[in-house]
């Protein structure tokens, strides 16, 4: 990742409020998964005054600007995640909720040779695995 949520939310023209610059902060930081409730409660200790409504706001004006990724891993919950981070994987732990992030180069490999094997030269992915413990 080569600069912030905040700086590259100024190189697309985004108006940056003081409360914006919080709730993405708090993303920039933020080294889970979180989804807006999270990300409130995150920012609300930073700056009492932000609202519900404007985490929900920012976070659907930074995703729709590209700069977030969605995800949904079935738990009813968005969860969110810089969309310029390095490339990884997920494996959702269904007992707990945990996500872990995984890189596996034989399962990126796999993938690359099964879209040529179908005639596609691979752009993009996303794998997500559920679990639970043994």
């Amino acid at each position: 990742m080569s600069d912030t949520i905040i700086s590259r939310s100024v190189s697309k023209g985004l108006r940056m409020t003081g409360q914006r610059r919080v709730i993405a902060q708090v993303l920039q930081d933020s080294d889970d998964h979180p989804d807006v409730e999270q990300l409130y409660t995150r920012a609300t200790a930073v700056d009492p005054g932000i609202s519900i409504a404007t985490v929900y706001r920012t976070v659907k004006l930074f995703e729709e600007a590209g700069l977030l990724d969605k995800l949904e891993f079935g738990d009813g919950r968005a969860r969110y995640e810089d969309a310029e981070r390095d490339h990884h994987d997920h494996l959702i732990d269904m007992q707990t909720g945990e996500v872990i992030e995984f890189v596996d180069p034989e399962i990126e490999e796999l993938q690359e040779k099964i879209a040529k094997r179908l005639g596609y030269k691979l752009k993009g992915h996303r794998l997500e695995l559920y679990g639970v413990k043994e």
